[in-house]
């Protein structure tokens, strides 16, 4: 295991072989999201997605029993007071949001336990969400009083549809997991959710590195995802594929009927 260094002592990263790990390590508060946290995401996911080896992201909470029970509402009353606070927590929370996004590794978020507000919406942002069946969901902000973030709705709006994102949001219930896979929350459904996600990790890095993130990018740019708008960058992904050293050992390891060592180059 490579440890990275972290600039919060709620938040751990790691590379174990070619997975990335993020981990929300505030077990003691069900790893409710606070500003150090929000403010050391994009720097933790610039450095795992810099690590040569990484092939894919997984987004955990440390432990059991929650993801995360979202933001931590402990310090909205200053933190979210009025309309200009909001607007500095939300460009906070919504960096984290859009280093997890705009990562060239494919995001997977693991969720067990609760995943709620802020977690959910975090859950959101990465490209594939699995659960297993603890997991639990809620989008509260109808209970709080607060505005559900544009970027966080059009994440929302794109893994459920526009009327059942509305539904959720107005009425902050409780989604348990099965219901959760079958709305389209979740992506999977896991028995064993250790093995299933690390499963699913190692398939991913089976790939070439280079088609996965001109395919994880041009999905984000045709469905209109934030941050993904140009499609000159989209060009110039599918360009380098073709022009990688990946391609050539790709069609000279199907012609010679083995397996391809892909390398990112």
């Amino acid at each position: 295991m490579i440890k990275m260094q972290s600039p919060s002592a709620f938040l751990d990263a790691f590379v174990e072989g070619a997975t990335g790990w993020l981990v929300l390590n505030r077990p003691e508060r069900r790893n409710a999201l606070n500003a150090e946290m929000w403010a050391a995401i994009p720097p933790l996911v610039a450095a795992l997605n810099a690590h040569p080896e990484v092939r894919t992201i997984i987004i955990r909470g440390k432990g059991s029993e929650a993801f995360a029970a979202g933001a931590d509402i402990s310090e909205f009353a200053t933190a979210r007071s009025d309309s200009a606070a909001a607007a500095r927590y939300e460009r906070l929370n919504g960096h984290a949001f859009a280093s997890i996004r705009g990562s060239a590794r494919p995001v997977i978020a693991m969720v067990q336990g609760f995943c709620i507000g802020g977690g959910l919406a975090l859950a959101l942002a990465a490209d594939l969400r699995i659960a297993d069946g603890s997991a639990q969901f809620s989008l509260p902000p109808a209970r709080l009083g607060l505005a559900y973030p544009l970027d966080g709705l059009s994440d929302l709006v794109a893994a459920v549809g526009p009327a059942t994102a509305k539904e959720l949001i107005f009425t902050a219930r409780r989604v348990m997991a099965d219901e959760a896979l079958t709305i389209g929350l979740i992506d999977r459904l896991a028995a064993d959710i250790e093995a299933e996600t690390a499963a699913l990790a190692a398939d991913v890095a089976h790939g070439a590195p280079l088609t996965i993130t001109h395919a994880k990018k041009a999905i984000d740019f045709l469905v209109r995802r934030p941050g993904h708008d140009d499609d000159a960058e989209v060009a110039w992904l599918a360009a380098r594929c073709f022009d990688s050293e990946d391609y050539a050992e790709g069609r000279t390891a199907f012609m010679e009927k083995r397996k391809p060592v892909f390398r990112g180059a």
